[in-house]
């Protein structure tokens, strides 16, 4: 069985950072799920002005072709992209994104679900693909750009749930090697909550469909309440259940890297693992829920910033949506790049 590694991420936020009060002093700003533990604002945000799911990853892999060469990149064997607000009807972005950067991959494909937890999605297809075909490379993407987009729509823009999300990219290139082998990885697909978490138009219509509502997360209070329930019990249980295929204490995870969905889940976590703050690297108060794009960025900044050391663990963590899907993965982080 072929190792399969990890070897190396990069991340990318578009524009200035947008204050909270682009949100808080909006006319009209006034929902009763304001001070749910959910919705708790972040400080900071960035927004898309116009760029879209492919303009991002073209921007997140550049340091990848500056470390790695662009010969390298462009030689990559699979290609997997998750966009979280899909903007290329049809064809999907993965096909552009494969063209913008000079790709001919044996596989691209565009993955649709797993939301929040989609790196790690991602980086479970991409393992299996490169330990049973001859593929040897992959760059796996996540492009998140609804914050800007759909979250600043005037009448969005003043409910609860629209200052939280923020947009960026982060990216993933891994390799047949032992530079950084992902140990284990575990999944859940939980189908019985499916269809908790939708997109809801006042006026009934279809999406696509033309009309004056504007698009929204349909959250209620119950709702909510039982989104926080399954996100506390659910990571948890995927961390720890990838760190006993390995033998070893969730005590001794070096970095847990987990989405970033609000304060209260990440204090959760980190005190359900016996972690400090300082192995739980947090950039929701800068970024606010990057929503898939969470953990490759700020496994990206705790890279950048020296948090990681050759021999680390680190675990990637996460859960998708009302809980429908959650995953873990445990590396062996190799030399930093």
């Amino acid at each position: 069985m072929k190792t399969v590694s990890l070897t190396d991420v990069s991340g990318y936020l578009p524009g200035e950072p947008v204050p909270a009060s682009y949100y808080t002093d909006c006319p009209g700003a006034e929902d009763r799920l304001r001070d749910n533990p959910m919705f708790r604002v972040p400080p900071l945000r960035h927004h898309v002005t116009g760029e879209s799911n492919v303009d991002l990853v073209e921007r997140a892999v550049q340091p990848l072709i500056e470390r790695h060469g662009r010969s390298e990149i462009r030689s990559v064997d699979v290609l997997l992209m998750h966009s979280q607000l899909p903007d290329t009807p049809f064809v999907g972005a993965g096909t552009e994104v494969a063209r913008r950067l000079g790709l001919n991959p044996s596989w691209l494909i565009d993955v649709a679900n797993a939301g929040c937890a989609s790196f790690v999605h991602m980086l479970e297809l991409a393992r299996q693909i490169l330990r049973s075909t001859e593929a040897r490379t992959a760059l796996i993407c996540n492009a998140q750009t609804a914050a800007g987009q759909l979250f600043t729509q005037s009448e969005v823009r003043r409910l609860a749930q629209a200052a939280i999300p923020g947009d960026g990219c982060g990216v993933g290139y891994l390799t047949t090697s032992a530079s950084s082998p992902v140990l284990e990885l575990v999944s859940r697909h939980i189908g019985a909550y499916g269809g908790d978490m939708t997109a809801v138009l006042d006026d009934g219509r279809r999406y696509w469909e033309p009309g004056r509502s504007q698009l929204r997360i349909g959250f209620s209070e119950e709702g909510v309440s039982t989104v926080l329930e399954r996100g506390n019990r659910l990571v948890p249980e995927l961390v720890r259940e990838v760190c006993d295929r390995i033998a070893v204490p969730t005590e001794e995870i070096d970095l847990l890297v987990t989405n970033q969905p609000n304060r209260t889940f990440l204090h959760n976590w980190r005190r359900s693992m016996g972690l400090p703050a300082e192995r739980h690297p947090d950039t929701f108060d800068t970024c606010g829920n990057l929503f898939g794009a969470a953990i490759p960025i700020t496994l990206d900044r705790a890279l950048r910033s020296g948090r990681v050391h050759e021999g680390d663990l680190v675990v990637l963590g996460g859960f998708a949506h009302a809980g429908d899907y959650a995953a873990a993965a445990a590396i062996r982080w190799g030399e930093v790049a």
